[in-house]
């Protein structure tokens, strides 16, 4: 125990990898419920995650069941990581409605940051319910577009209704982006992804946060 401390480093919870080979699909389970619902979960990564676990597929679903077949391989960690995600939204959502106004005049902390409140609120007020299936693709905003909703009072069903919808589009092509572009890349150059996920990983953050990097600087520059 000792030596896995002194081995660990925070930067670590940045990296995807590390929850697949640590936890494998129960930790990353956990993971995609806290960062899609739970205010002090926006850190965690959650696009690069859900490629990068396209790309182990078969390992993931071999923690419930083996089996050589790539789509029901797929389809057990999409039904799982949907559920997760589904369920995290509803319990940010739950948060939003009870104590959610009261969180404006919080103190900000390590795990708590206003400013990512107001830009989910700005987020929910131009998109409206869509706001809940865009906002699983933009880092940060997917964390607290669902506590967003719940303080506007959103109605329930519709909530529901856009909260399904986002998840299962947002991990279907997530997982399928990384299981067949690995396939793709070694089927095509005998290229392994697997030996190059930190590269891979970069990429997929400098895309999904760039535009919420524009949007804050020319929202500032207004």
């Amino acid at each position: 125990m000792t030596l896995l401390l002194d081995a660990f480093h925070w930067s670590q919870l940045l990296q995807p990898q590390y929850y697949i080979e640590n936890g494998g699909l129960w930790l990353l389970l956990l993971v995609v419920f806290a960062e899609t619902g739970m205010f002090f979960g926006f850190f965690l990564p959650g696009d690069s995650l859900l490629f990068v676990a396209g790309i182990y597929s078969a390992p993931l679903a071999a923690q419930i069941f083996p089996s050589q077949n790539e789509w029901l391989n797929l389809f057990t960690i999409f039904s799982f990581i949907s559920i997760a995600g589904i369920f995290g939204n509803y319990v940010g959502y739950k948060i939003g409605r009870n104590v959610g106004p009261a969180m404006y005049d919080w103190k900000e902390n390590l795990f708590f940051k206003r400013k990512y409140l107001v830009q989910a609120q700005e987020f929910y007020e131009k998109h409206g319910g869509r706001a809940i299936v865009i906002a699983r693709f933009i880092p940060i905003v997917r964390t607290f577009a669902p506590i967003v909703a719940g303080i506007v009072g959103m109605d329930r069903k519709k909530f529901g209704y856009f909260n399904v919808v986002g998840s299962l589009a947002w991990v279907a092509s997530m997982l399928c982006a990384g299981h067949f572009l690995q396939s793709w890349i070694f089927n095509q150059y005998q290229f392994d992804l697997k030996k190059h996920l930190e590269v891979i990983v970069l990429g997929i953050v400098f895309v999904t946060t760039v535009p919420v990097i524009i949007k804050v600087l020319t929202h500032k520059s207004k």
